[in-house]
């Protein structure tokens, strides 16, 4: 099996303009600046975390094999022959989670593949999709309009021409919201952490949902921030080294802090507490429950 694998997605050429890569080498090759997917090769490692996360769980799940998963398969051999068939690595890389966890619940069972789902299918985050040109383009909009107006808080005054900011009194050149600034690149990176955050946080599902869908919003005000950080200190500092030297370094810098202390923030509101420090609160709602059960129970006794 995994034999097969290898071949079909990592040997076999069919993709690229000259159809010289295999459909693992244009993954690779499409984890670039120019698609947004810098953080693809996280992705992959990220998943085998989660794997590991579960490795006792799935020790103890192991059972009899489901001839459903055969379906699954059926459906990921599918979608490769037509990602092939058409030239369409996306859908040919896409049908692999399809495989892999089909195989799983063949092999081993509903428990073990329940407790796989979403590490194997995590891994789609690493396809890059089709376009983001629309999407870049709405989010350079709002990068331009918040940054306008939340550097004006600051005393730096500027006016707005498309996606272009100008300065109105600092001496400073005027600076292009580009799509690599328009803040798409962190989007995609921090929805990739928000789902391996959800998955392992100890909360309800729909809390779940709400902690992974918070990445959109705190992607665009930490980019915000981020880009109001760069004309601050244009403005007040050395304007050449804010939009080259601080440029490159904000977002690892000041956005992914930013973004993550905020991430944690909502998980500890949603949780009642901070995740690793459970609350009285919640330790004593968990007793009167358990108090009530254990008083039902011996009144049925008697």
């Amino acid at each position: 099996m995994a034999a097969l694998l290898v071949w079909f997605f990592g040997i076999e050429s069919r993709y690229n303009s000259d159809r010289s890569y295999s459909a693992i080498r244009w993954l690779m090759s499409a984890w670039n600046s120019d698609l947004d997917y810098e953080h693809g090769p996280l992705v992959p490692v990220v998943a085998l975390g989660l794997v590991i996360y579960r490795y006792k769980d799935l020790k103890a799940a192991a059972g009899d094999g489901n001839v459903l998963g055969l379906l699954v398969v059926l459906i990921g051999v599918l979608s490769y022959i037509a990602g092939y068939r058409t030239l369409q690595p996306r859908i040919t890389v896409g049908s692999l989670p399809f495989i892999l966890w089909g195989s799983v619940l063949y092999l081993w069972g509903w428990r073990p593949a329940k407790l796989l789902l979403f590490p194997v299918f995590f891994l789609w985050l690493a396809v890059p999709l089709p376009s983001f040109q629309q999407a870049t383009t709405h989010l350079q909009l709002i990068a331009t309009s918040m940054a306008h107006h939340g550097s004006s808080l600051f005393g730096v005054e500027t006016y707005v021409e498309g996606t272009k900011v100008l300065p109105i009194k600092g001496d400073w050149k005027p600076l292009d919201i580009a799509a690599g600034c328009s803040g798409i690149r962190s989007l995609m990176a921090l929805l990739m952490i928000s789902a391996a955050w959800a998955y392992v946080a100890k909360i309800a599902f729909w809390k779940k949902v709400l902690l992974f869908f918070a990445a959109f919003p705190l992607a665009i005000l930490g980019n915000a921030l981020r880009v109001i950080s760069i004309f601050v200190i244009a403005e007040y500092g050395d304007a050449k080294w804010a939009t080259t030297t601080w440029h490159d370094w904000s977002g690892l810098l000041l956005f992914y802090p930013f973004s993550l202390l905020l991430l944690l923030a909502i998980h500890s509101l949603l949780e009642g507490g901070l995740p690793w420090k459970k609350s009285d609160a919640r330790r004593l709602r968990r007793v009167v429950v358990n108090h009530k059960a254990g008083a039902s129970n011996s009144l049925q006794t008697e």
